[in-house]
């Protein structure tokens, strides 16, 4: 149903500036209540939609059958495994990602046939991160190879659909062209909604859940929080100055980048709930998150970035109970006081370039993980005595060696027979 709400023309504004504002104010929608599916999806986007159902359709029943079998073959005592070995558990949390994948790409198969583009974007997101998880998991198992190909092409596939599909990004797209129709000057945000650009347009959250905002959150976060641990460390260890970062090129530590993102994700409807509660959560959301991080980049790389022991309510050594209270210290400021202005601080990005500037920062971003990722598993490699004898190993042997990856991560210490590989 249409929200129509009453604007107040100034006289400075032109007619065609007020017709504008009028048509913005007039035409403003509820995201759950737009109609969407009057305009069809790209024919390469329904293509896709074809292919991952026909993907879906023959590699479930296959998944299910194969991970029947298996447990079958280890009750009966055909099968000989290690039931507790960090491989096996890896290997069985990779099978059921799997399936779970192949499920959602079903339905997103189907949304995307029948061009329901709004309900698409939605799946859109829930595969993110299951194929985020499938991607880790083979890393975890495999290592850095030919295997983590096809998850990274079905990312990239799902943001692009996400960003084409998604209602909120829509409405923005053709606020942004309305815009473009009037004079330039300083104070525009007035004639959109009075600074609503970027909100959850529902009222259940407050900030849009889309691409656009969830990168800057997380680049803002990766290099506030970089700031942040390496204060603090120099003032618990009387001015030493440490290298934090956790990527190869730039200021980025995306542990707090991730983590801002999780916390928006998971408490961006309660950013009008009592900060205690948000604290809880975010305590809980965080130490979490925290321990999670360590058992992976553990399983994977054999790294150790940190280590709790010893600590007041420390788990594995992984997180603890002050590190928990800081997460949700961090969770109250950033739901109740920082997410609005990160917000006013994206929507600062010239209208011009919004979109532009988003995509070439990511694409850098992604390189920036991507050559991180490779520099860690050469470095894993060369510390478990893996031959490194092709083209790219010898590169980062050359370029990355044992001396510039110990000085550029200096909190991170590698042990390859904690490693899970196979």
């Amino acid at each position: 149903m249409r929200r129509h709400r009453m604007t107040q023309v100034s006289p400075s504004e032109s007619p065609e500036e007020s017709a504008v504002v009028a048509e913005l104010a007039a035409t403003e929608l509820d995201g759950a209540d737009m109609d969407l599916d009057a305009k069809r999806l790209p024919i390469l986007a329904r293509v896709y939609g074809v292919l991952v159902l026909l993907d879906g359709l023959a590699t479930l029943p296959i998944l299910v059958l194969s991970s029947l079998y298996a447990i079958r073959e280890i009750a009966e005592g055909r099968g000989h495994v290690d039931a507790l070995s960090l491989t096996f558990i890896l290997t069985a949390a990779h099978a059921v990602v799997l399936i779970v994948n192949a499920v959602c790409l079903t339905i997103f198969g189907v949304l995307l046939v029948r061009n329901r583009r709004r309900y698409a974007a939605r799946w859109a997101y829930v595969l993110m991160p299951l194929t985020l998880a499938d991607g880790m998991l083979s890393l975890a198992l495999e290592g850095l190879g030919w295997n983590l190909v096809l998850p990274a092409i079905q990312m990239v596939i799902l943001i692009v659909i996400s960003v084409t599909a998604d209602p909120s990004l829509r409405e923005e797209r053709r606020l942004q062209r309305a815009l473009r129709r009037m004079d330039e000057r300083s104070d525009y945000e007035s004639a959109v909604a009075a600074g609503m650009l970027g909100r959850d347009q529902s009222g259940k959250g407050y900030i849009a859940l889309d691409f656009f905002n969830i990168f800057w959150l997380f680049t803002i976060a990766s290099v506030g929080g970089l700031v942040i641990e390496t204060i603090y460390h120099m003032a618990l260890y009387h001015g030493e100055l440490q290298d934090r970062a956790g990527l190869l090129w730039g200021p980025f530590s995306p542990i707090y980048g991730c983590g801002a993102v999780l916390v928006t994700v998971c408490l961006n409807r309660l950013w009008k709930a009592n900060p205690f509660l948000i604290f809880c959560a975010s305590a809980v959301i965080g130490g979490a998150f925290e321990y999670c991080t360590s058992w992976f980049m553990e399983v994977a790389f054999g790294i150790t970035a940190w280590d709790y022991t010893g600590q007041w309510l420390s788990i594995d050594g992984r997180t603890s109970g002050k590190y928990m209270f800081f997460w949700g210290l961090i969770g109250v400021v950033w739901v109740r006081f920082l997410l609005p202005r990160m917000l006013a601080l994206i929507n600062r990005i010239p209208w011009k370039v919004r979109y532009s500037l988003t995509a070439v920062c990511a694409v850098l971003m992604v390189i920036d993980i991507v050559f991180t990722l490779m520099a860690l598993d050469c470095w894993y490699g060369r510390m478990a005595g893996q031959v490194q004898d092709s083209p790219v190993a010898m590169w980062f042997g050359e370029h990355f060696g044992d001396s510039y990856m110990a000085d550029r991560f200096q909190t991170m210490h590698i042990d390859p027979s904690k490693a899970g590989r196979m």
